[in-house]
């Protein structure tokens, strides 16, 4: 067919999906502008049709559940323009909406792309080029103010229309269309309740008008808005100085986590940011909380309303904590109270009464979800709504959307379809693992496994330049944190520790594998010598089980610790009697804090490597040398010399080890505790007796 080597249509089409992504991520860039995965963009244009080989008109627009700042050419959905406005004459009405997403399917163009989203109506039926929908700040304060179709008037002129809340679907896209159809001095809408709308007939154009709009809101607001949105400065709830908050939120955290965690395990998120601290210092935080978030984007990740504690920023621990317990069974209750008013018989069922917005003055603001990253975007998501609160309060009222619309969207027949297409969580998932020693070798390994499990993970060594080396390389600060700790110094492990709660919301998982060795004969060991390997290895995994058991057991959500012994813990070989003998610590450790915390739903198992060579600190550190010396073998074929020793001839890696880690602490092992797995390709006068 020659018109399939006709490239030029198919150019002008790429060029304006090309210009599109670029707008999107350009826009996304900018939290100003809108929030993660939050708006959509669109743009039409032509095709050749494969088929034909005639120019088809086209519809590009951002897919479900993207974000625009990383938008990418397989992030958007292409629709047959004809197709998707012919729906117009098959819609069923407002009341049966929902079933025009699936219709979105058959009129798709070609395969691949993502999937359209519940505002592809809007930017498909809209008259215009290239439209843009976004969350803006300044345009949502304006949307939630009482008098938002008011402020529109003065703000924008008859630029900018005022359209009444109404919940996203193919209804709202009519509607928009007919606005724009009857207003065609109009550059774009404000949504009531919700965010923005602005189009152009270039993108270029499009982009300027949105921007135009989100500017305009700002500047307005920043002009007009009354010295003290949130009321007045209250006594006693101004910000504790910064090492003070953050070591409360530190003491805090694991009561919260616990809190947030009662119907399915959580990771945490902290912030201390300004904007936090200065709304929660102020008179009308409460009445504003409890007013909860109105744009959908926001509730949808942040819940209705956070969870505030009640207390100045200088009450005592102890008392924030009996306070936040008490706290949050009155928001359970609340939260079925309100899922009792408004479901139906086929609403989806509830999925959980916990906070995911808690909010404590004077020290900062603790989010949670599934993973890191969207424990970290829902409490980026609250900052925006404080923002919005702020702006709306500055210049009226803040008035949020009704709590019945807020249940309608919340457990949207379309969202819980969104969620069940989520992929199945990885074993791990929700899991946050403190592994010491994680800078090299053994665990490194662990790291590297327990993360790719799905884990959230804190490499802690002495070395703290190579411990965020390694932890950069396993990916963002949403997956893995490095922190430096001596695990014989009881303050910096409690620091390591704070650190941890601080990055993910708490500890679940702590591998005991900082070590080291100096292979020398009992009259060859000085004290020191002695010392220094029982301060790491013994003292060490005392102290960093004791400060981390501290977390779980306040947590209330089980956990699992596991020690790295050695072979060297049974097996007694020449020249270590030190090294021997605080390994048979931490073996005799396991079997002590696995019958003491088991009460608390914890699991402590250890694992007894043998000749571990590649990647080994220890013996890079000389250790190896000496073995080598003390078998008669160049250093260099010292792991074959250990592999030939064993019964099945393998040669056992820092792989090996972090697999039987991974093992101990799976659901497949739930009842196991007080274990040693050896892992030492068999070493019969160390099997376990």
């Amino acid at each position: 067919m020659s018109t399939m080597s006709d490239n030029t249509t198919a150019n002008a089409a790429n060029e304006t999906a090309k210009a599109l992504i670029e707008r999107s991520n350009r826009l996304g860039a900018d939290p100003r502008n809108t929030n993660y995965a939050g708006g959509n963009t669109s743009a039409k244009g032509t095709e050749t049709d494969p088929v034909t080989g005639e120019a088809v008109d086209l519809l590009w627009v951002k897919g479900s559940g993207g974000d625009l700042g990383t938008l990418k050419e397989s992030g958007l959905a292409v629709l047959r323009l004809d197709r998707m406005r012919a729906l117009v004459d098959v819609y069923p009405g407002v009341e049966r909406e929902d079933e025009m997403v699936a219709a979105f399917d058959y009129c798709l163009h070609g395969k691949g792309g993502a999937a359209p989203s519940i505002d592809t109506a809007m930017h498909g039926l809209v008259d215009a080029a290239h439209v843009d929908h976004l969350h803006p700040d300044s345009g949502i304060a304006v949307a939630t103010a009482a008098d938002g179709e008011e402020l529109t008037g003065k703000i924008f002129g008859d630029k900018v229309v005022w359209v009444p809340w109404r919940r996203p679907g193919f209804q709202l896209g009519l509607d928009i269309a007919e606005i724009k159809a009857k207003n065609p001095q109009a550059i774009g809408c404000v949504l009531g309740g919700h965010g923005i709308t602005a189009w152009g007939d270039t993108s270029e154009e499009a982009e300027q008008n949105s921007l135009w709009i989100i500017r305009t809101a700002a500047a307005y607001i920043e002009e007009h808005s009354k010295p003290e949105p949130f009321g007045p400065a209250l006594d006693g709830y101004t910000a504790l100085p910064e090492d003070e908050r953050r070591a409360k939120a530190a003491a805090l955290a694991p009561t919260i986590r616990g809190i947030a965690s009662q119907d399915r395990p959580m990771v945490g998120h902290f912030t201390d940011s300004d904007v936090v601290l200065d709304f929660l210092s102020h008179a009308e935080h409460p009445r504003l909380a409890e007013l909860g978030t109105s744009c959908p984007d926001h509730f949808l990740r942040t819940k209705v309303k956070p969870l505030v504690l009640d207390l100045p920023a200088d009450a005592s621990v102890e008392d924030s904590i009996a306070r936040l317990k008490e706290l949050a069974g009155s928001y359970r209750e609340d939260y079925q109270a309100y899922y009792d008013r408004h479901a139906t018989s086929d609403s989806p069922a509830i999925r959980g009464a916990d906070p995911l917005i808690v909010l404590v003055p004077g020290v900062g603001m603790f989010s949670f979800g599934k993973d890191k990253q969207t424990a970290r975007v829902a409490g980026e998501f609250y900052v925006n709504a404080i923002n919005v609160m702020r702006g709306a309060e500055g210049l009226s009222t803040y008035a949020p959307i009704d709590e019945s619309e807020k249940f309608r969207i919340e457990y949207w027949a379309l969202e819980e379809a969104k969620l069940q297409r989520m992929p199945k969580p990885k074993p791990l998932a929700t899991r946050v693992a403190l592994v010491t020693g994680a800078a090299s070798g053994i665990g490194r390994a662990t790291a590297e496994k327990l993360a790719a499990e799905g884990a959230c993970v804190v490499i802690a060594d002495l070395d703290l330049e190579k411990a965020q080396e390694a932890a950069a390389e396993l990916g963002s600060t949403d997956v893995a944190v490095g922190v430096q700790v001596d695990v014989s110094d009881a303050d910096a492990v409690q620091a390591a520790v704070d650190a941890a709660v601080l990055a993910f919301g708490g500890v679940d998982l702590v591998v005991n594998n900082a070590g080291l060795s100096l292979s020398r004969s009992l009259l060859e060991t000085t004290e020191k010598d002695w010392d220094l390997q029982h301060d790491v290895m013994a003292k060490g995994s005392f102290l960093v089980s004791k400060a981390t058991a501290k977390v779980m057991i306040e947590q209330e959500m089980g956990g699992d610790v596991v020690y790295i012994s050695s072979k060297n813990s049974i097996f007694a070989g020449p020249n270590n009697v030190a090294y021997g003998a605080a390994k048979a610590d931490q073996a005799h450790q396991v079997r002590l804090l696995a019958a003491e915390l088991g009460a608390y739903g914890i699991k402590v198992n250890g694992v007894n490597p043998d000749g571990v060579v590649q990647g080994s600190g220890i013996f890079a550190s000389g250790w190896g040398a000496n073995r080598a010396a003390v078998y008669g073998v160049e250093e260099k074929d010292l792991g074959k010399f250990y592999a030939q020793r064993t019964i099945l001839k393998r040669e056992v890696l820092p792989a090996n080890i972090a697999n039987a880690v991974f093992v101990l602490c799976s659901a497949e092992l739930s009842h196991t505790t007080g274990l040693h797995i050896p892992v030492d390709a068999g070493v019969a006068a160390a099997f376990l007796r």
